[in-house]
């Protein structure tokens, strides 16, 4: 099954909202972070349900955003979700972003980065599209590092890229973006049971739940364009 039959299934059967409500307890603290000027455009890689093109809109007052991904399903509703006429969705290829060279000041993906078929090529298309200073903010849950993602991989048809931390920084660099930081930002929202009530269905241990959701988090990258 290809990336964009997969999502249109999800899309159809509402699970684009259920990813935005997981996802936004370490997306909002990403998008705080990014240095958005009143104004500016903004590419949402991955975009799912469009809540982060929604919220810097809201928020950061952003200019033109733009939210892709890979399904015409998950692009539809993104779209209904919003009739504000500066936030647009498309439908494409990661390994060829509908963009003209210099275009974009800042872009955003939020577990979606390690769907590309080619993500080194992804990268260099970010580095293409963006202006000079322009950064990429690269968040994702499905990493080496993150013991507990692992599995994730066996329950989705598509093949996922599992880079570590010092992956994300060489293949950045090897794009030609200069890698500006790079840290683990914690989900602190997830509730975590007293040890007496270990093991629970999905945890065997407090510690373990701790290190996943508290230490390893969501891991984020941050590339400035030159």
């Amino acid at each position: 099954m290809s990336v964009r039959e997969e999502f249109d299934e999800w899309a159809a059967s509402g699970r684009d909202r259920g990813m935005e409500e997981r996802h936004w307890h370490t997306a909002k603290h990403v998008l705080a972070r990014m240095p958005v000027e009143s104004g500016e455009t903004i590419l949402d890689l991955g975009c799912g349900s469009g809540y982060a093109g929604r919220a810097l809109r809201d928020n950061k007052d952003a200019g033109r955003v733009y939210g892709l991904d890979g399904s015409p399903e998950m692009a539809r509703n993104a779209a209904s979700y919003t009739d504000d006429p500066a936030v647009g969705y498309v439908v494409g290829d990661f390994d060829e972003l509908p963009f003209a060279d210099d275009s974009i000041d800042h872009v955003f993906s939020m577990e979606a980065f390690y769907y590309a078929v080619d993500p080194v090529h992804t990268l260099e298309e970010i580095e293409r599209i963006l202006r000079p200073g322009g950064t990429f903010y690269c968040a994702v849950n499905y990493y080496e590092e993150n013991v507990y993602s692992h599995e994730w991989q066996e329950n989705i048809s598509i093949e996922m890229t599992r880079w570590d931390r010092d992956q994300y920084r060489e293949a950045f660099r090897e794009a030609g973006l200069y890698v500006a930081e790079q840290d683990n930002v914690p989900d602190r929202e997830i509730t975590i049971p007293s040890e007496a009530q270990f093991p629970t269905e999905e945890w065997d241990s407090r510690e373990e739940m701790v290190e996943r959701y508290r230490e390893l988090g969501t891991l984020l990258t941050v590339g400035v364009a030159p």
